[in-house]
């Protein structure tokens, strides 16, 4: 049984940080690239970031580059999201994915496997 659980949501002031993790159990996860979405209220599930299967490339959306770092450690099966320099607009309930693609990819119907999100709050 394949299972991503996210954890480290909350709600933080602006400018503030937050670190999100995943746990990944029931795959390969060395073998999987890994991602990080978001979805806001009213708005479609959007690629917030990416790593490829040993870590050595990373892909993110514009508006978080410089504010958000994703990375993996394979020996704990776990994918972490630094998120710093928070932003009301980053406000949103946050996905981990699982892509055994060895493409590293943005869209979100390529992904495999999905947890089951966690809420990040960020107030102004």
């Amino acid at each position: 049984q394949v299972q991503l659980v996210e954890s480290g949501g909350g709600s933080v002031q602006a400018g503030g940080s937050l670190r999100l993790s995943c746990a990944a159990s029931g795959i390969p996860f060395s073998f999987y690239n890994m991602g990080w979405f978001r979805q806001a209220p009213g708005k479609e599930r959007e690629f917030v970031a990416g790593i490829s299967r040993s870590g050595g490339r990373t892909s993110y959306l514009d508006s978080v580059k410089g504010r958000f770092t994703i990375s993996r450690d394979n020996a704990k099966n776990t994918v972490y999201l630094q998120m710093n320099s928070l932003k009301p607009e980053d406000t949103a309930v946050y996905y981990c994915a699982a892509d055994r693609s060895s493409l590293l990819r943005i869209e979100a119907g390529s992904y495999d496997y999905w947890g089951q999100g966690t809420q990040v709050t960020v107030s102004s």
